[in-house]
């Protein structure tokens, strides 16, 4: 996979993304040319078969899922980016963080139209301002992380702590749980 800073190449990104790129803090913990973006072939975007064509470990792999739990008959979203290597507690922390009965992973159609991205390319990079970014701890605590750039024909590659950093971002102990063996 050959990088180059996201910045340069906004045509690798969903909209949303470049345009939170474009506006990167200037003299955040992480600068904006820290954020890589590669060409990547869209039928292999899903993360198994990423890290198998790309030979990239599922430990720095990195997820963004959309959880969706309704209270008082208002629809609550948070995206949970977690590692590859685990599955995101939604019923557990995740429920209890947004305040609701029941949380589950948003339906496809919702979570494309409500972020601007193509599904299996979701990336917290961009999502709404108002949705809390739950990020498992063990996220920032990897030096790099691959995740999605909005689309299925790219991916973004940056320091952990940059996801941890992101506007409406909370670092969260135990928001994952290691993923059964395969």
């Amino acid at each position: 996979m050959k990088t180059e800073p996201a910045r340069t190449r906004p045509d690798l990104l969903a909209a949303p993304t470049a345009a939170a790129i474009e506006t990167w803090p200037t003299g955040a913990s992480v600068d904006v040319d820290e954020v890589l973006v590669a060409p990547i072939d869209a039928t292999l975007a899903d993360t198994a078969a990423f890290c198998e064509a790309y030979e990239v470990g599922l430990e720095i792999s990195a997820n963004c899922v959309v959880v969706a739990g309704k209270r008082d008959g208002v629809t609550r979203y948070a995206a949970c980016v977690i590692l590859a290597t685990t599955r995101a507690d939604v019923n557990g922390v995740v429920r209890k963080m947004l305040d609701v009965r029941k949380a589950s992973f948003a339906p496809m159609a919702e979570a494309v139209e409500l972020t601007g991205m193509e599904y299996g390319g979701i990336t917290p990079v961009g999502l709404p301002e108002d949705w809390p970014i739950l990020v498992d701890s063990r996220v920032v605590a990897a030096p790099h992380v691959i995740i999605g750039s909005g689309v299925r024909h790219s991916k973004i590659a940056l320091p952990g702590p940059a996801l941890g950093a992101l506007p409406n971002a909370q670092v969260v102990e135990g928001l994952a749980k290691e993923a059964p063996a395969s």
